[in-house]
């Protein structure tokens, strides 16, 4: 929603641009692709764009004009920001968002608690990055509209979907009529109230929390910090929570509780609006001029599909599963299955690898967002506590926190971790890991000099990192005989770190990881640790690789 007298793209700091629907004649003639995303959010576009990164073709569709408005998701985790340099789109974040590290908590206006997300000398990138959705959504644009693989139909509505022998039928409706396209495969991405997931006769499932907030969006030139603001108990919103938090464009991002009965329509009043923005600026000690930029109004919920797969159609982000906001679980969570299904899909379709691949999706992302709720659940009892027995605990912690600093660790949001895959499918068995190390996490970022770390060293497909002096003739049997399985991959021994880089970037490699000399680690396209050996063993790795990821049906 925008004040009163500006449109509904009447932006204070952005301009929106305006998509015409497809042209008639073009879309009758282009009607077979290898895959459609329904969606064009910020979780469709990337998955476009992980498709285009190995080769693939797809169909972009979305119904609106133009991209979301208002600020929306605004915290990129570091994890998604490796997955950006992945995609080839993370220097326009970089310039543009705002990094932080820290968090304050506040009850009744005393500082309880300042948390600080893990960090190091050895990351490539910060904990958290702040930038409005508008922006994640042009800087993906940017990279679609250059790309010859993505083709983009905006004003366009999926009106129907019908399987087919091998694949998929859509019913679009533009403002021209109607018209069919068919697609091997299918990635829904089309949000929380998701049509294709209503048209495939599929129910999330989970739990809803009771709080409600308000999104307000506020332009102001205020000089705190970018640090994540939590208020409980505040004079501006008593017994109830504000959250605040810095985006780019002196844009300000203030969530705010509502009461209990209180009316969704009397809340997103505009005078309303104003009236309790104007108490919270106040709260926190500013009394600058100020401008009302957009609002939106949400709730806490867990939800999500028993299965992410349904026959040739995959659901990605909101259309899989609806999280709570805090922790920042969203987005993020959105992007990791956006890249999952698209480095599976793209094997598949590019006959490297069988459809059983695309069976370890859901397990994964589904997993990945069962501990998302896990995390965020307590997050949402804390911040918006469901039953009185619960806001009598949160009201004990947030008391004894005022004279007792250990009591304050209970407002702690725990931000969001990438999750970690288990053993079968996409990770392969391994032998002798480190405790340092953990098969299906993340693998860990190392430093090698002082602009150079090991992410630098991947490739765009998998990667086996050799950690020893083998011969160089062992090295490269094993990539010939791995180029069937990935064309694409890389290997890089110790004598190439220690060539490119120094003896001491590669003692700093073995000591980051915790690992002896003479381990074999395979990284996935995705960035994560997909198979440890303590040993280089040429003809176990083959046999392993070839198992989980090369092609046993041959046509």
């Amino acid at each position: 929603m925008r004040p009163a007298g500006r449109g509904e793209f009447d932006s204070l700091y952005f301009k929106y641009p305006i998509f015409a629907p497809p042209d008639r004649d073009h879309v009758l003639r282009r009607n077979r692709f290898e895959v459609a995303i329904v969606g064009a959010g910020p979780v469709g576009m990337f998955a476009a764009l992980t498709l285009a990164r190995f080769g693939i073709s797809s169909l972009l569709l979305d119904k609106k004009q133009t991209f979301n408005d208002g600020s929306r998701a605004i915290c990129l985790q570091r994890s998604s920001y490796h997955a950006l340099e992945r995609a080839s789109v993370v220097s326009s974040f970089i310039e543009k968002a705002y990094e932080w590290t820290t968090g304050r908590t506040f009850f009744r206006g005393q500082q309880i608690l300042e948390f600080q997300m893990p960090h190091s000398e050895h990351e490539k990138y910060m904990p958290m990055y702040n930038i409005q959705q508008q922006y994640i959504e042009q800087y993906f644009w940017d990279a679609i509209a250059a790309s010859d693989l993505i083709e983009a139909r905006w004003c366009s509505d999926v009106t129907n979907i019908d399987d087919t022998e091998d694949g998929t039928r859509l019913e679009v409706c533009d403002t021209n009529g109607i018209y069919h396209c068919e697609a091997a495969w299918v990635l829904a991405a089309d949000g929380a109230r998701s049509p294709i997931r209503t048209m495939r006769g599929l129910r999330l499932a989970g739990d809803n929390f009771p709080g409600r907030y308000v999104i307000a969006d506020v332009q102001m030139d205020h000089d705190y910090p970018t640090i994540r603001r939590a208020l409980f108990d505040s004079r501006s919103n008593p017994d109830m929570t504000v959250l605040i938090h810095r985006q780019p464009d002196d844009i300000w991002r203030i969530d705010y509780q509502l009461k209990e009965g209180e009316s969704e329509d009397e809340a997103t009043r505009e005078e309303n609006i104003r009236a309790n923005v104007t108490r919270i600026l106040d709260d926190i000690g500013y009394d600058g001029n100020w401008e009302l930029e957009w609002w939106s109004i949400y709730s806490a919920n867990t939800l999500a599909l028993p299965n992410y797969r349904d026959g040739r159609v995959m659901f990605i982000g909101d259309s899989a599963h609806i999280v709570p906001i805090f922790g920042v679980r969203g987005l993020n969570n959105g992007l990791a299955d956006a890249e999952n299904v698209g480095w599976k899909l793209a094997r598949v379709l590019n006959g490297l690898s069988d459809e059983p691949l695309l069976d370890s999706y859901s397990p994964e992302r589904r997993g990945a967002t069962l501990d998302v709720f896990e995390n965020a659940s307590k997050s949402a009892r804390f911040m918006t506590p469901p039953t009185k027995g619960w806001a009598l605990m949160r009201d004990a912690a947030l008391s004894l926190s005022l004279d007792h600093d250990w009591a304050g660790q209970f407002a702690n949001p725990r931000q969001m971790e990438p999750y970690t895959y288990s053993e079968g499918g996409a990770v392969l068995t391994g032998t002798g890991i480190p405790q340092s190390l953990t098969l299906g996490a993340v693998l860990p970022e190392v430093k090698l000099t002082n602009d150079r770390y090991l992410s630098d060293l991947l490739g765009n497909g998998f990667t086996l990192l050799v950690l020893q002096d083998a011969p160089a003739s062992s090295l490269n049997d094993v990539q010939l005989a791995l180029g069937r399985i990935d064309p694409e991959l890389e290997l890089i021994s110790s004598s190439d770190i220690r060539n490119r880089f120094g003896k001491d970037a590669l003692l700093d490699l073995h000591n980051r990881l915790g690992i002896e000399a003479g381990a074999t680690l395979l990284v996935r396209p995705d960035g994560y640790l997909g198979g440890y050996w303590n040993r280089f063993d040429p003809e176990e790795i083959v046999r392993q690789m070839d198992a989980a990821f090369g092609r046993q049906e041959i046509s």
